[in-house]
């Protein structure tokens, strides 16, 4: 059996793009180790535009480096031996075996196409993979993780993707199963806070109200900042304060829409309502707390808390919720 593999379009992005550098080399790796016999390596820039050639011959030389220096192809089983993967290699076999039948069951491939039977299996492991990207559970570093709102974008050659007309094959009936790529929705926020950029001079912005000393808030500020910026939101870093009123004053004085509390669970017991209700007060158009409430939220949502950001929760709907409150302010 010759196999022949590709680098996957899906977890291409177009921010942070040179990371797709480390995915290529990962997945031609990985191809390696599992037994192909050719890679095509999808140049990292390629999610942006046509690659140069420099993109190219990084996408050549990846597999060459791995070949030559690695020394990858020169062991038969290289991953022999290895209880975790023979054991996952079982696991993938077994079910993929099981779905084999059940396409032979429906008349084939083409049978089990027109019948939405791959499609519909294709959707389902698709959603799952897409809400844990949204919840930042499947990390992509450089989108929904550790963003860089200043970085320039990749050098692509000067030229436009042409859509090729209808095949007119009467006999393709089935749903086509289109090519997506997971970071897209991430980057959309993005693009949509270089417009704003682009067209006000300023992109969207949200204060990072730092309660307490800094041991208290860096942690969260820190994960505050990452969140909101994966979505092209600049976070506005204050000075730690455990004084509401002097919160409300940088508030007052940074000209932004949106706050953020950031501190420590010890701090919020003590300080949060009285903090919140502050920036409230001076107008704040919507309060987010970077951490969960627990047995706070009541009192904290009644001072004016809308949103609670923590590890786990659905990070792409709260930003794209985040520009809605904006456009309708």
């Amino acid at each position: 059996l010759f196999i022949a593999a590709d680098t996957a379009w899906r977890m291409l992005t177009q921010r942070d793009s040179d990371v797709n550098m480390l995915r290529a080399t990962m997945a031609v790796f990985s191809a390696g180790l599992g037994g192909a016999n050719s890679i095509t390596v999808l140049p990292h820039s390629l999610a942006f535009g046509l690659p140069d050639a420099f993109a190219r011959r990084i996408a050549r030389n990846t597999q060459l480096v791995l070949l030559e220096e690695s020394n990858l192809a020169k062991v038969a089983d290289p991953a022999a031996g290895s209880g975790g993967i023979e054991t996952l290699t079982r696991q993938l076999c077994e079910a993929a075996w099981t779905l084999f039948q059940e396409i032979e069951k429906a008349g084939g491939a083409f049978a089990a196409l027109e019948q939405n039977l791959i499609q519909a299996k294709v959707a389902a492991a698709r959603a799952a993979h897409a809400a844990n990207v949204a919840r930042r559970k499947d990390v992509l570093t450089g989108a929904s993780e550790f963003p860089n709102l200043n970085e320039k974008a990749p050098t692509v050659l000067d030229a436009r993707p042409v859509t090729p007309p209808p095949s007119g094959d009467a006999k393709l009936t089935f749903e086509a199963l289109a090519p997506i790529r997971f970071a897209a929705p991430f980057e959309a926020l993005r693009d949509a806070s270089d417009r704003m950029l682009r067209d006000t001079g300023r992109r969207p912005q949200v204060l990072l109200a730092n309660l307490g000393t800094a041991a208290d808030f860096t942690a969260r500020a820190t994960f505050a900042k990452s969140f909101f910026e994966a979505g092209g939101i600049a976070a506005v870093e204050s000075e730690g304060s455990t004084d509401p009123a002097a919160l409300a004053a940088a508030f007052k004085q940074s000209g932004v829409a949106l706050v953020c509390l950031c501190s420590s669970d010890k701090v919020y017991a003590t300080q949060a309502v009285a903090a919140a209700q502050a920036l409230h007060d001076a107008g704040a158009r919507h309060i987010y707390l970077a951490g969960r409430p627990g047995e706070l939220e009541a009192g904290l949502r009644a001072a004016g808390v809308g949103d609670f950001i923590a590890a786990g929760g659905d990070a792409l709907a709260t930003l794209q919720a985040a520009y809605d409150k904006m456009r309708a302010s």
